[in-house]
């Protein structure tokens, strides 16, 4: 019988980036437990546009 997950994949995509006018757009994909983290998660994460670290926020 196989388990349900509670674990799904998640998208984050920088925020610095976004309103700036440098193209390209840095994302990763982690997964994260909607049980016991419901609201959306902010990682710092390296830029490689920007080409440091910023805060990346999960998108839908």
């Amino acid at each position: 019988m196989a388990k349900k997950g509670n674990r799904v994949q998640v998208i984050l995509e920088c925020t610095e980036q976004k309103g700036s006018s440098i193209p390209g757009m840095s994302r990763y994909i982690t997964t994260k437990n909607k049980r016991n983290t419901t609201e959306r998660i902010e990682l710092k994460k390296y830029n490689p546009y920007l080409k440091r670290v910023t805060v990346h926020k999960e998108i839908k």
